[in-house]
């Protein structure tokens, strides 16, 4: 594997197993709005795009003050229940444990929003592993996963694209890394599936947490 150095980790679907929580959380705003349910098989689809995105596509929430009125309610079941409604994968806090004792520098990189990402990794007690978290922050536009990794990338001052790997569960994130000029590994326990992955143009496949262990430590 190339000599990266600097790995962007997506957040849900790739560190946690997140959908209770969101799900729950979008049926309860879709039922507030008067919107149908979608069944579960047609409602994944709402893990790893922006909020924005999923109601204005999937749901057809149009206007920017009507989609901001429909994540304000989303967000209201969120804050106090959907949040806890969410756990680590196995075997991730000890890979981001072993992957920044390695001198890799790690980053998250997701578009739930940035104080939610910081909550969970708080949480979680894994944010001491990242060097710096970005997350989605609508009032600056901040919306898409290019949009937050060009903004870790500022931040850090990094320049030097062959040194980073996003890693990530969804097209979303593959589309983000090549907007940007990276590579992007593509792991299969989360919610994407090969075929979306590599339509998207994911350079590695990653079967499973240990998987990743093995691409970036070898071991």
């Amino acid at each position: 594997m190339n000599n990266y150095k600097n790995i962007f980790f997506d957040l849900d679907g790739t560190i946690t197993r997140s959908d209770p929580g969101v799900l729950n959380s979008f049926t309860y705003a879709l039922e507030k709005l008067g919107i149908p349910v979608p069944e579960r098989k047609d409602f994944l689809k709402v893990m790893g795009p922006p909020l924005s995105y999923s109601f204005e596509t999937f749901f057809n929430i149009h206007g920017q003050q009507e989609i901001a009125r429909a994540i304000s309610i989303y967000r209201e079941y969120y804050d106090e229940k959907g949040f806890f409604e969410t756990e680590l994968y196995d075997g991730i806090s000890e890979l981001l444990r072993d992957l920044s004792q390695s001198g890799l520098r790690l980053y998250m990189a997701t578009t739930k929003a940035a104080h939610a990402a910081k909550g969970l990794a708080e949480h979680f007690g894994i944010a001491g592993y990242f060097a710096f978290l970005s997350g989605s922050d609508e009032s600056i536009g901040r919306n898409t996963k290019a949009d937050v990794i060009r903004h870790i990338l500022s931040h850090e001052g990094i320049d030097d694209l062959s040194t980073c790997l996003m890693i990530g569960d969804r097209r979303y994130d593959a589309e983000g890394a090549a907007q940007c000029g990276m590579d992007c590994m593509g792991v299969l326990y989360g919610y994407g599936d090969e075929a979306e992955l590599r339509e998207a143009g994911v350079k590695y496949i990653a079967p499973t947490v240990e998987d990743v262990r093995t691409a970036l430590l070898g071991k």
